[in-house]
């Protein structure tokens, strides 16, 4: 409040050109009357809006450009799931696993079709090993006996060999030699037979061109450990003496 006589303040004094008193600039200035607030916040969320679908757009020019990484598989810019290179690749692979099987199918029977023994042919086995091998009926008997021995793997790969040696074919010979290597050499085989290092070595050269000598060694030395070892036990078993008796009975009634 102003005393009276007082002279006013330049802030209440009017202007010379009779306009509104100019304000301090020393104080704070107050909101725009001509442009609200949420205007520019409206502004500036209308440009962020604009930049995004710009960007997408952009990104939508090259179908596909994002993806190739991602889904491309071997040497070819393709969906994995429809790439040639690995349909051929399968069906090799399952053209060799069903190779596999039959040859496995095919392999060694579980008792060789054979005549019953004579009384005649059963006492010959005991005059020499050779003998016994040479008959399926000998070779059937001795394996029912090595498999009570818990080594009918020896059996098994003698006979395998013997049927690879019957082969001509290349590629059939390969396959079965590489299967007798899997089931009967190969260190994590459960059937593995027991040879020495150097008949290893020699089947490790061999199996670089496979054939139907590949493994005479082996079965040399497989041949050699039945004969010197489970043979004689073989004689003096159940097995034999039970069968010899059968056939000398009913030999006796005829």
């Amino acid at each position: 409040m102003r005393m009276a006589g007082e002279p006013p303040s330049p802030a209440e004094e009017p202007a010379a050109n009779g306009c509104e008193p100019s304000k301090d600039p020393r104080l704070p200035a107050g909101p725009r009357r001509d442009t609200p607030m949420g205007s520019e916040r409206m502004e500036m969320r209308k440009r962020q809006m604009s930049a995004a679908q710009e960007t997408t757009s952009s990104a939508q020019a090259q179908p596909g450009a994002g993806n190739r990484g991602s889904n491309a598989c071997c040497f070819c810019w393709c969906c994995c799931c429809s790439c040639s290179c690995l349909t051929v690749r399968n069906r090799d692979e399952e053209q060799a696993r069903r190779s596999s099987q039959e040859l496995r199918a095919e392999g060694i029977p579980y008792c060789e079709e054979c005549p019953t023994p004579t009384l005649e042919e059963v006492n010959a086995w005991a005059q020499s090993f050779d003998k016994l091998m040479l008959t399926p009926a000998g070779r059937n008997a001795f394996r029912e006996f090595l498999r009570t021995e818990f080594s009918e793997e020896n059996m098994l790969f003698w006979m395998a060999c013997e049927d690879l040696k019957k082969e001509s074919n290349r590629s059939i010979i390969e396959e079965k030699a590489r299967l007798i290597y899997e089931d009967y050499i190969s260190i994590l085989s459960p059937k593995e037979v027991s040879l020495d290092s150097r008949v290893r070595e020699v089947i490790n050269r061999n199996m670089l061109e496979p054939s139907q000598h590949t493994f005479d060694d082996a079965q040399l030395q497989i041949y050699t450990l039945m004969h010197r070892d489970s043979y004689p036990r073989f004689m003096n078993s159940a097995i034999y003496k039970d069968l010899l008796q059968s056939l000398s009975e009913k030999s006796v009634e005829a």
